[in-house]
């Protein structure tokens, strides 16, 4: 008989979940491994008609079992199985998300019945979620049930009689089938063949004994998710086999864990589509948010930190943790605040719990909302914004059951209103979620937030590689692309020399305007290099995100440069193709406002145009607004022409790596030279966390000798002593330079070890006393540059159009595609230092060293060592090295056309197009390139040197072809799988 669908998955998912082994008639092997566990019970057994979907004798049992009124009374029973059964009937009307959403309040024990004396409504429970063995657990196989048509699901898992989990086998053997043929059955055919199966659904399942996947109904496959084990969530390899799948399926199904993802891990959302949809938890959110839960219960430890990836969730995971807390009876009605430092954010998060309909929330519109609400004793979820704590008072509400979660805590606001808030709530749990590493420079994130318990410094860490991996985000590719620019000088200097005579400046005046007029922003202005760029992007857009129905964002140097993109992307598209998105301000000229200002709720509908793929706009032109806080998955490509770091450039990249249909990857086209910036913000090095603890701790104790120092110098001054006579005192006990120097020295120390404690309470005692040197630091200190900034008001537009005039610009080159997937990020890690430019150079040598002996070569080689030795030693700049590589590498090429010695080497992209178009008949889709460039693209993520020698390697290529394939509905061609498949080991 061999291995085949039904003895080797199906037969092995009963076999783990209840212990009976179909393969052996009689014989039952119990497994007690997670507590109570499934009975098996044939499709025979169960007392049902074909079209029935509960099984009513159980569920009648179970509703005189957990109700004391329908004890009483057992025919009440009916009455509650006549509503379940309305529910079920009205789905072809409702839809199976809001019938699913209306029999969950019923199973979740929020629906009463008028059964209490004289008609009293009691709360009707179908489950108990106490004690679980006061439920009954049956699983069963080959469950036939008839609706419009007659369906066979593989597995159906049922509590209390009501079918909760739908689960669908495939054979582990056909390289051409995976879990997503499973998937695909569940979700295209039998939710719609048979929705009332589906209407008490908490989730459903697929594999084919290699991988599972889960996930709600109408969830689109793409969304669908694993299950991870606590002990090997940090296994970057997945575990493929049925002992893997094994302990994964008795993990998810375990009574305790479906009743708990039924109970507070489901939300029913509205999309910006207006559509209800069902949403259920990963496990990374899954896990997070218990783990707050816990530690609140627990009530030992007060803090704890979460990294969990940009893009995986972290909104979710606040909605789930703050829901869960809420319902925890243990806590006696907690308060949970939600923190959050920036309006947009704001937005988002209110938006989420606002979409999700999660009762009790408030949002505060100002300080005093917030206070009052605190003061009242408010017992809500809160929304609010960290700077609403400004001037807050010490002990407004001093209650341990408040639990405050800080969105983005890496941020700035654990200063001194992160002290404000822990005062003014002094016995509340903290914890920090976070979406990027938390690196060396942020001492406090960690001060703040990291439990010295936790190891690492975090309570819970979902790392970049484990979002990809798991398909919660999409790896990002980066497309380096340098403009040439060329600056002459002399002739700027000779007509800046004139421009300042005929201005009759002094030469202090001069400086002042050549320094301004020589920043970056002003070569990244140039009209020539703007008019370069957007008409490359408009190429690249044409070329490689509209074909794909997707859209972009233009990232730019400041506000004005935002308006000359526009401009200049006007000449190849629609005026309604791009919009900008800035704030303007007070100062800024009326005209200037009037045209491009635009309000919240205009920007409100921006986004919402842009989300929606049938609309014109296929740009956003920014250059602070929505880098964070900014959902838009339809966004695939970033234009990115502006200098962004650390925190700050990890969270606007990866604006682009949200799920979408039919999107693989997020794009970063960069013409900035950004790539070594990211690989550093990726950087983390686990060992500094602890080290950043320990260093803290020291620093608290140099702070009462700081602040003596400081206050040393104003020996006699009364303090206390306000107004203009108070800091006259202060100002005259340090009159001289001598004596400014030396306080603005110790005021230094003092401010940076400050800034290095805060929100630490220690500094709480200090508090008056550095205020008070604070205040007097910046009565004597030297005023800014007002000249410069007086200067330039008046005569910065000619100084810069004697710069522009004086710019060439060249051609825009596309450098080598660097990918930021789970292997390349892992180098990264392994390789404090790494660099764009490193693929170039072993290309040139290797071409060099095949040339090997010709003058003509040996010079270029020349050449490159020399290059090298100029960057080791740091006479040029990292964006200079790649210039002067690029240049290299086109002179490198010509030679080899002039000696014809190019070798055509077929590219495995070519050969899969060769293919398709040999194979293609009418049912083959006209789309070849895209299949190309899909197969071509999930292949590359996969693949490892050497992969075709090992078992796992070709496993692994073999999945992500049927996946690629599955999504043209080729998957079944076995012909073009196994021609597709020889290519690909032959080219890749």
């Amino acid at each position: 008989m061999g291995f085949n669908e039904l003895n080797s998955v199906e037969h092995y998912i009963i076999h783990q979940l209840s212990g009976s082994n179909l393969n052996r008639t009689g014989v039952s092997e119990p497994n007690a491994a997670y507590g109570k566990q499934w009975v098996f019970k044939s499709s025979q057994e169960l007392q049902r008609g074909v079209n029935e979907v509960l099984l009513e004798n159980e569920l009648k049992e179970a509703l005189i079992r957990l109700n004391p009124e329908i004890t009483q009374n057992p025919n009440l029973a009916d009455e509650v199985i006549y509503k379940l059964r309305a529910i079920l009937l009205s789905v072809n009307q409702t839809g199976l998300v809001r019938a699913n959403e209306e029999i969950f309040k019923w199973m979740s024990g929020d629906k009463t019945m008028p059964f209490g004396e004289n008609n009293r409504h009691v709360p009707i429970r179908l489950i108990d979620f106490e004690t679980l063995e006061n439920n009954t657990y049956i699983i069963t196989n080959q469950y036939r049930i008839h609706n419009r048509e007659t369906k066979i699901p593989d597995i159906v898992m049922l509590i209390n009689g009501i079918p909760v989990v739908i689960g669908e086998a495939k054979t582990p053997i056909r390289l051409s089938v995976s879990w997503l043929d499973g998937a695909h059955e569940i979700h295209e055919v039998y939710e719609n063949a048979v929705p009332q199966l589906f209407v008490p659904n908490i989730l459903s399942f697929a594999t084919e004994g290699k991988e599972l996947y889960y996930g709600g109904v109408r969830t689109p496959l793409e969304f669908w998710a694993p299950w991870r084990l606590e002990s090997d969530k940090m296994d970057l390899a997945q575990q493929l086999g049925l002992e893997g799948i094994g302990k994964q399926l008795s993990d998810l199904m375990s009574p305790k864990r479906l009743l708990d993802i039924l109970q507070n891990f489901s939300l029913f959302s509205t999309n910006n589509k207006k559509q209800r949809i069902k949403i259920i938890c990963r496990f990374q959110q899954y896990e997070g948010a218990n783990m707050i839960v816990e530690r609140v219960k627990e009530g030992k430890i007060k803090k704890g930190l979460l990294w969990h990836f940009q893009g995986s969730g972290k909104s979710l995971l606040m909605v789930f943790a703050a829901q869960k807390l809420r319902r925890e009876p243990s806590l006696k009605s907690p308060t949970v605040i939600i923190l959050v430092d920036r309006t947009d954010l704001d937005t988002q998060i209110s938006g989420t719990f606002n979409a999700a309909d999660v009762p009790n929330v408030e949002t505060t519109d100002n300080i005093k909302d917030l206070q009052r609400l605190l003061e009242r004793d408010t017992r809500k979820i809160i929304i609010s914004m960290i700077f609403k704590f400004r001037d807050a008072k010490p002990n407004m509400n001093t209650r341990e059951n408040i639990i405050v979660l800080v969105d983005e805590a890496h941020r700035t606001q654990e200063g001194d209103l992160g002290r404000q808030m822990r005062a003014a709530l002094p016995n509340a749990f903290l914890f920090g979620l976070t979406g990027t590493p938390v690196n060396k420079a942020d001492k406090n994130t960690f001060w703040a937030f990291g439990a010295e318990e936790d190891k690492g410094g975090y309570m819970s860490r979902y790392t970049f590689q484990e979002s990809i991996r798991d398909n919660a985000t999409l790896p990002l590719h980066f497309e380096p692309r340098m403009v040439d620019v060329h600056v002459d000088k002399e002739t700027i200097d000779e007509a800046f020399k004139l421009f300042v005579e005929s201005a009759a400046l002094t030469d202090e005046e001069a400086d002042a305007l050549n320094k301004k007029a020589a920043r970056m922003a002003a070569f990244l202005k140039a009209p020539e290099r703007v008019d370069r760029i957007a008409k490359d992007i408009a190429t690249h857009f044409k070329e490689k995100v509209a074909p794909q129905g997707f859209k972009a964002m233009v990232v730019t140097p400041d506000r004005y440069a935002c308006v000359l993109y526009k401009e200049e992307l006007d000449k190849y598209f629609i005026p309604e193709a791009s919009r900008v998105v800035i704030s303007t301000s007070a100062n800024d000229p009326f005209e200037f406002k009037q045209k491009w200002g635009i309000d919240k709720s205009q920007q409100e509908k921006i986004i919402d145009e842009f989300n929606d793929p049938q609309s014109d706009l296929k740009f956003l032109i920014v250059t602070a607004k929505l880098l964070t806080g900014f959902d838009a998955p339809i966004l695939q490509t970033m234009y990115l022409d502006k200098s962004i770091k650390d925190h700050t450039l990890l969270q606007a990249i990866c604006r682009t790596n949200r799920l979408f249909p039919n999107k693989t990857f997020g794009r970063i086209v960069d013409y900035f030279g950004v790539f070594d910036d990211a690989a550093k913000a990726l950087q983390f090095d686990e060992e500094s966390v602890q080290n950043i603890i320990t260093n803290l701790s020291s620093l608290r104790e140099k702070l009462p000798q700081a602040m003596e120092d400081a206050l040393a110098h104003f020996e006699g001054v009364d303090r206390t002593l306000i107004g203009f006579e108070g800091l006259e005192k202060a100002q005259n006990a340090i009159k001289d330079d001598k004596k400014k120097d030396e306080f603005a020295r110790d005021y230094k120390y003092l401010s940076r070890l400050w800034e290095s404690l805060s929100p630490d309470r220690v500094l709480d005692v200090y508090q008056e006393d550095y205020k008070w040197v604070s205040q007097v630091f910046e009565s004597v200190r030297p005023p800014g540059d007002n000249l410069g900034k007086l200067l330039w008001i008046t005569l910065g537009a000619q100084t810069t159009k004697l710069m522009h005039e004086g710019m060439q610009v060249g051609e825009v080159h596309a450098l080598e595609e660097y990918r930021l997937d789970a292997d390349v990020i892992e180098s990264i890690f392994n390789n404090p230092d790494p660099s764009n430019a490193k693929k170039l150079e072993k290309i040139l040598a290797k071409r060099f060293k095949k040339h090997d002996g010709n003058p003509k070569f040996k010079s270029l080689s020349e050449r490159l060592e020399a290059l090298r030795d100029q960057a080791e030693q740091g006479l040029i700049t990292s964006i200079e090295f790649i210039k002067e590589l690029c240049k290299l590498a086109k002179e490198t090429v010509q030679a080899e056309k002039e000696l014809e010695e190019l070798i055509q080497e077929k590219t495995p992209q070519a050969a899969l197009t060769e293919l398709f178009i040999e194979l293609k008949t009418k049912q083959t889709p006209a789309v070849v390139e895209r299949i190309v460039n899909d197969i071509d693209g999930i292949v590359r993520m996969v693949r490892f040197p050497g992969w075709q020698t090992t078992s796992s390697g070709e496993r692994e290529v073999q999945q992500s072809l049927r996946k690629a394939l599955l999504k043209y509905k080729l998957h079944k061609d076995q012909v073009l799988f196994e021609r597709a498949y020889g290519y690909i080991k032959e080219y890749y």
